[in-house]
């Protein structure tokens, strides 16, 4: 019998190494965190030499079994532990109370209720350590159970229909994430012909995107740019101003700038205004936002720059506090940078939901890898996608796109690479614990 110890950063990475080097007939004996991660100790019956590649195996099922019969052993443990615990407590609240107890029966409702309300004795610190070792314990062959369930999942599923997992793939590389993918794959689960669900699968998530009836600068009043810093909203700003002028003339526009805190910012804006022939105004953060607007009363459209900072910046309270009091009258548009992180993305949208957004403008859609994600954000948060920025000409590199015109953006931008099999495993998950598949659009 070979018996090897293996660390890993997870638990996912930690099975990847077990069955690597391994394989799929390997047994988990034991598991428990260290300094850095987890060590997973295994071992197999015969040498190293006799694995095969693995494959789904009886064997996975026998030791899933087994996994689960140490974590009802466990939690069986803890709950006898913590019973014992509790009855222990009880007597010596008991013995407390008893030696006190006074004589006169009128008083014993009054004596008992005052011992009751004391603070129990604190279970000894050797009981907590051991019952945070347990749970530590459980925690981790859950873990460990999940991570196996997962493999598990995807390997029947590729197995059992080829066609969705390919399709899986494909999703994958265009950048969506696991709980979007798993409800178009649902969608398609009964179409057998690759062609044709590849096709249902498109015509899916292009019904999920929305994008506005009519253009935002089609429609009179005051739009403002939002977002974090170095989405590109002063260059975006810039677009939407040229492509007004270009189509309504500069009579009816004006520009204001509210951010006063990057270098440069307002005398960029100052200079497009002189190249448009449009009047520009810096505002005081000090000074109301209406009490700026109202010398531009007469004019059809006003755009407003905003300043990008973190979500920490007293700063940031303050303008979005302003754009607030135009509540009904402003339309806000957060810009996303179309290469930023997902995370980033809602983390973005958490921070600017607060002002009632009306929509999405991707920004630097020339430099992303993928799409997908910001499909995902415009999906979940039901944002109308309302430009595409996708190069520095300005304004020819300014568009509004249609929701067919997003997805085949999101197709030719896929990744060339297939995903790793964690994140395939991933999208599985949860499949054989009766999740069912999630119906996100």
């Amino acid at each position: 019998m070979q018996v090897k110890r293996f660390f890993a950063p997870d638990m996912r990475q930690a099975m990847k190494l077990v069955r690597e080097e391994l394989g799929a007939d390997a047994v988990i004996m034991g598991n428990r965190k260290v300094a850095g991660g987890i060590e997973l100790t295994a071992c197999l019956d015969y040498p190293t030499s006799a694995v095969t590649p693995s494959k789904p195996s009886p064997e996975l099922a026998t030791e899933l079994q087994k996994t689960q019969s140490r974590i009802a052993q466990a939690r069986a443990e803890l709950l006898l532990r913590s019973a014992e615990e509790k009855a222990a407590n009880r007597q010596m609240t008991d013995k407390r109370i008893e030696p006190t107890l006074p004589q006169e029966p009128v008083n014993f409702a009054q004596a008992l209720k005052q011992r009751l309300a004391e603070p129990a004795s604190p279970a000894p610190a050797s009981d907590n350590a051991s019952m945070a070792k347990m749970q530590a314990e459980l925690s981790g062959l859950r873990e460990l159970l999940e991570v196996q369930l997962s493999s598990m999942a995807w390997s029947r599923m590729s197995q059992q229909s080829p066609l969705q997992a390919r399709l899986c793939k494909r999703l994958l590389q265009m950048g969506l994430p696991a709980d979007l993918t798993r409800s178009l794959l649902n969608r398609v689960k009964h179409i057998n012909d690759a062609r044709q669900a590849w096709r249902m699968v498109l015509a899916h998530l292009a019904h999920a995107v929305k994008t506005p009836i009519n253009e935002p600068l089609h429609e009179p009043g005051l739009i403002a740019l939002v977002g974090p810093a170095g989405m590109g909203k002063t260059t975006t700003l810039a677009k939407l101003a040229a492509r007004y002028v270009l189509k309504y003339g500069a009579r009816n526009l004006a520009l204001v700038s509210l951010d006063s805190y990057r270098i440069g910012a307002q005398e960029q804006l100052r200079t497009l205004g002189r190249i448009l022939g449009v009047p520009v105004t810096a505002a005081d953060p000090s000074q109301p936002l209406q009490q700026v607007l109202k010398q531009y009363a007469d004019k059809r459209t006003v755009l407003i720059d905003t300043a990008g900072m973190p979500k920490s910046a007293p700063g940031l309270r303050e303008q979005l506090t302003a754009l607030e009091s135009l509540r009904g009258k402003v339309r806000n548009y957060l810009v996303l940078g179309a290469t930023s992180q997902a995370a980033v993305m809602q983390a973005a949208y958490q921070n600017y939901q607060g002002c009632d957004l009306s929509g999405l403008i991707l920004s630097r859609v020339d430099e992303a890898a993928t799409l997908g994600e910001s499909l995902a954000l415009a999906i979940t948060r039901k944002l109308p996608v309302a430009y595409l920025a996708d190069g520095p000409r300005i304004p020819e590199d300014l568009s509004v796109p249609t929701a067919a015109q997003l997805v085949s953006r999101a197709v030719h931008l896929q990744l060339p690479a297939e995903p790793a099999e964690e994140l395939l495993q991933g999208v599985f998950a949860g499949l054989d614990k009766g999740a069912g598949w999630p119906q996100a659009v």
